[in-house]
Order: C-alpha cells, then sequence, then structure tokens
C-alpha cells in the first residue's frame, strides 16, 4: 500500500475546501460529513497544520506534518506464553516503512530474544542488527516475504495511519455512527486488497479502536482489534501531536499484546529504511 506524503496534502486540502461548498444533494451532504469527521481526526491528532502569509485572509494550504515518528514502550506479549517484552518502533510514511526492535523475556526464565523485523513497501525481511546486510560484513538481513501484509498493517493500522488511509480512500470511505460513537469504515489498497478497516472514534475525535475485518477466508489470519487510550503528547521535545500512551492488540477475542507507551518522538526524527540487496531480489519480493 503505497500513498504518498504529497498525495496526502493535496487530499486534507481537498476535504478541508469539500467543507465549505454547499449542499445541494444528499451525496454531497455525505460526502461533507466525510470531510467534517476526517478532518476532526486529524486535528484532534495534531496531524494538520495551518498557516497564513500574513495578509488578510489569505491562507497556505493545510499541510500533513506526519511523517517519521519513534516511539518505545513496554509490556506483554501472549503467544502459548506470557513474554515480558520491549519495543523500540521506528516509521515513516514516505515511503511506508516500519522497524520494530522487539526484546522478549519468557515467564519461564531462559535468554531473552532480540528480533528486529522491517518493512518497506513491498519489501519485509528480519535484520540480526539495525542496518543488517547493507554494507558487506555487518550483519544478516533475512527476507521475510510472508509477513509483508502483517507488518504493513501495524503501520496503516496506527491512529495516524488509519487518518492517512481513509483520506487515499476517498469516496469508499463511509463514516457512521455505532452506539452513540462515530466510526470511520474505509477499504485498504495495495498489498492490503481485500481487508478493511473500522475506526471508532471517541468524543474528543481520538481513534480509540480500530479492527481489520475481511470477507475472504483466506486473509482471515490478518483480522484484529487494536485499542488506543491514555493520548498526550510523548514526546522529550512537545509539538502539540497527541500518540497513544497504551496500545492493546487483540485477534480472536484475546489480547495478544499490551503496550505502555514510555516516549513517542514525533519531532520528525531521522529514520531510515534502505533495503538490502538480497532482500530486493528474494523471490516474492517486486516493486
Amino acid at each position: 500500500m503505497q500513498i504518498k506524503t504529497t498525495v496526502l496534502t493535496i487530499l486534507i486540502v481537498v476535504v478541508i475546501t469539500a467543507g465549505a461548498v454547499p449542499s445541494g444533494s444528499a451525496q454531497t451532504n455525505a460526502a461533507l460529513d466525510r470531510a467534517k469527521v476526517l478532518r476532526a481526526a486529524g486535528d484532534a491528532l495534531g496531524m494538520i497544520r495551518y498557516s497564513d502569509i500574513g495578509a488578510g485572509a489569505t491562507r497556505l494550504p493545510a499541510i500533513d506534518i506526519v511523517n517519521t515518528m519513534e516511539f518505545v514502550g513496554s509490556g506483554t506479549f501472549y503467544n502459548g506464553q506470557t513474554f515480558k517484552t520491549d519495543y523500540h518502533v521506528a516509521l515513516g510514511y514516505n515511503p511506508p516503512a516500519m522497524r520494530v526492535e522487539t526484546t522478549l523475556t519468557g515467564s519461564g526464565g531462559g535468554a531473552p530474544q532480540h528480533v528486529i523485523s522491517t518493512v518497506r513497501e513491498n519489501f519485509a525481511w528480519n535484520e540480526s542488527e539495525i542496518g543488517a546486510g547493507l554494507v558487506a560484513g555487518k550483519g544478516t538481513a533475512t527476507p521475510a516475504t510472508a509477513a509483508l501484509r502483517d507488518r504493513l498493517l501495524e503501520l496503516w493500522t496506527l491512529p495516524y495511519g488509519v487518518v492517512k488511509a481513509a483520506l487515499a480512500a476517498g469516496e469508499k470511505t463511509i463514516v457512521g455512527t455505532e452506539n452513540g460513537s462515530t466510526v470511520i469504515t474505509f477499504p485498504l489498497s495495495g498489498q492490503l486488497a481485500g481487508l478493511t478497516v473500522k475506526a471508532t472514534l471517541d468524543a474528543k475525535n481520538f481513534i480509540t479502536k480500530v479492527q481489520v475485518k475481511t470477507d475472504n477466508a483466506a486473509l482471515a489470519n490478518l483480522a484484529f482489534e487494536t485499542e488506543y487510550s491514555g493520548y498526550a503528547d510523548h514526546g522529550e521535545i512537545l509539538t502539540d501531536i497527541q500518540s497513544p500512551g497504551r496500545i492493546v492488540i487483540k485477534q480472536g477475542g484475546s489480547t495478544v499484546q499490551d503496550i505502555q507507551i514510555k516516549a513517542w518522538e514525533a519531532n520528525n526524527p531521522y529514520v531510515v529504511f534502505p533495503v538490502p540487496g538480497n532482500v530486493k531480489t528474494a523471490a516474492g519480493n517486486s516493486r
């Protein structure tokens, strides 16, 4: 799934502009509702910034400022047994990429397991160390093509990814209410085609629940639910970008991960995700 920042900027401008167009039909009203909700969700997260040039009512376009982020947290991972888990996550949306560095310590003791899982656009791989496989003799990069969809979903089901993907889905995005809460429903595309996301907003327009569903039995293992809570500015440098303080992931009704966020850096940290040569040429990988 490839969504470029420039496209998103245009989409945000279109959404904001649409909110000022007089309604003329039921279809137009529906579009206005969608525009209003998506703008509110982006504003709640602090994703969208506005400016003017200091001359009357002249305004520059609204800009989506979330491009790269980095966060750390700890918690529990459940997989038949319970693991104490430490997380260090780096991510970006232009291009779409994510690196999750995880250290798992089993409840029964034993040596901790250290895993670095990386994805960028159509490529997924594991690293023995950060940057492995890019320089001869520096670590090993192992293609992980089968994990591509799972890892892309982690990126696009974060609150910021939900807003970006819902904007990119355009008129396919549907806004409604369930049990008194606003919900946003839209299909994913590209590598994630066949999956549908439903996001639930609270009274402050924060995304508190994200559900991934599918009617395709072959993709059933990708269906899951994530709950977000404790929104605040968790950055060392405060930027007014709001991030969740707790992330709970469930599958089949059971919790598989419960993460408490320690810090979430949104001040455009420098993170890069170059694809190792052997990953590009691995069977099943393609541009």
